[in-house]
């Protein structure tokens, strides 16, 4: 069976970071108030409530009388009487203003952030306004400000306040663009275990424009973010073992790693560990989900994708030849700027009925027919 080139999406994925950082895209998830737990968006600390009143039992059937003589009570000991339940104290670590946020209620959020940020110094609030500022989240949109609170609550140790002003300051955004402390922020984001600074700083050292290029220690910063859960930088650390690149050259480690970004949705992990499956290369040959793995990502425009399923479909590699199903996603992949001159050879020489029929399908994937 005839072997899929494999993608190579790794550069395209380096490339939108760096555009992103030219957009001035912050790739910050407000979870500064849940600082220290896994789970980026938990669930609102509720204020404590009290407990609820207790309801009062129905009363008891009387007893029958008996019919012997009453004999006198004797004195029992008087019982001691049960003291109130303690009130359940106001909790000071409630956090309600990222339970706003949750909510998408941004100027409650806004305002009780602001208070806490003003009377109490609190760091996580600061970060929390930060976000609002750079996101119009209830408010307009005001770098000057965001870059303001960020650093407020950077110089009280935030590590997401860091990661967020580092990439603002790589970006140019409320200031000068200043990528050196951008990369200095990352760097102390990064060594607090904020697995998204340790990733884009990586990138900055895969990049070397900021400083020399040094791949072993991009792929050491990939490693501490992959560890750490983080997709991308499990797709990054994938790339450099297939290639060899700052790492020993190891292709099992690359399936594993491009396996667990595939799991969490990452696009181009899920389009590599599809040609890995079908190839066997670093895992055991498995063409049947490769190929529905390669479905989903064409679904998912990827335009890769697109062009191994139509190369897979026009030829019949594993299942049954399709050639306008083929040829529908070779347009699709063309038009996104994927082209193949071996499809195109081909499709040239469809009949018309199916250079239509193609052509049509392409037209419904578009929304043009």
């Amino acid at each position: 069976m005839t072997a899929l080139r494999r993608a190579t999406p790794f550069a395209a994925a380096h490339a939108r970071f760096l555009a992103s950082v030219v957009a001035g895209v912050v790739a910050f998830s407000a979870s500064a108030v849940a600082q220290g737990t896994p789970n980026p968006f938990p669930e609102p600390i509720k204020p404590a409530e009290k407990p609820p009143a207790a309801k009062s039992a129905p009363p008891k059937a009387a007893a029958p009388k008996a019919s012997t003589p009453k004999q006198p009570k004797k004195s029992e000991p008087a019982k001691a009487a049960t003291p109130p339940a303690p009130a359940v104290p106001d909790n000071p670590n409630a956090d309600l203003a990222y339970g706003a946020y949750q909510q998408g209620l941004y100027r409650t959020a806004f305002n009780i952030a602001l208070k806490r940020a003003q009377e109490m110094g609190d760091p996580k609030s600061m970060t929390l306004l930060g976000e609002l500022h750079s996101n119009a989240l209830g408010i307009k949109r005001d770098d000057a400000k965001a870059a303001e609170w960020y650093k407020q609550a950077a110089d009280r140790g935030d590590r997401e306040a860091m990661f967020a002003l580092g990439m603002m300051r790589i970006a140019g955004r409320g200031g000068p663009t200043n990528r050196e402390e951008g990369a200095r922020l990352l760097a102390s984001s990064a060594k607090l275990g904020k697995a998204a600074a340790a990733y884009n700083l990586g990138l900055l050292y895969l990049e070397g424009q900021t400083f020399p290029q040094d791949v072993k220690r991009a792929a050491e910063l990939f490693r501490q973010a992959a560890n750490a859960g983080n997709p991308e930088a499990q797709y990054a650390l994938a790339t450099l073992y297939k290639e060899g690149r700052g790492v020993e050259k190891n292709l099992v480690e690359a399936a594993k790693l491009m396996r667990a970004a595939a799991m969490v949705d990452n696009l181009d992990a899920e389009v590599e560990y599809a040609i890995a499956l079908y190839n066997g290369t670093g895992t055991p040959k498995d063409v049947p989900t490769a190929i529905a793995l390669l479905n989903r990502a064409a679904r998912q425009n990827s335009p890769i994708a697109q062009n191994r399923l139509a190369r897979i479909l026009v030829d019949g590699l594993g299942v049954p030849m399709d050639k306008v199903q083929g040829f529908k996603w070779h347009l699709i992949a063309k038009t996104a700027g994927n082209g193949d001159p071996d499809l195109d050879a081909q499709f040239a020489q469809l009949s018309a009925l199916e250079k239509a029929k193609a052509e049509d399908l392409a037209k419904k994937w578009f929304g043009t027919k």
